[in-house]
């Protein structure tokens, strides 16, 4: 999935520090996450080299980008019912 692009929105840049972005949230429904109980989106804006037909210039996709685990990595846990004597 993180080679895919899964467009949400579009925009125009209206300065040079300043885009101005609609996103469809139906498209952002299943990319929700949490996070020490917030929820949050990532998203990635990227300027177009040229507007496309319907004039904008502005690109917003999700960020689906995951980290992958390593197969060796295990998680260590500490058990403390285990007494030292």
């Amino acid at each position: 999935m993180a080679n895919k692009k899964i467009y949400c929105g579009s925009g125009k840049q209206k300065t040079e520090t300043w885009l101005k972005i609609t996103v469809n949230p139906d498209k952002l429904m299943e990319y929700v996450q949490e996070y020490e109980g917030r929820r949050f989106v990532k998203l990635d804006i990227n300027l177009l080299p040229e507007p496309n037909q319907f004039g904008k210039d502005v690109e917003v996709t999700v960020d689906t980008w995951q980290p992958t685990q390593k197969k060796d990595q295990v998680e260590v846990t500490k058990d403390d019912s285990d007494l030292p004597f």
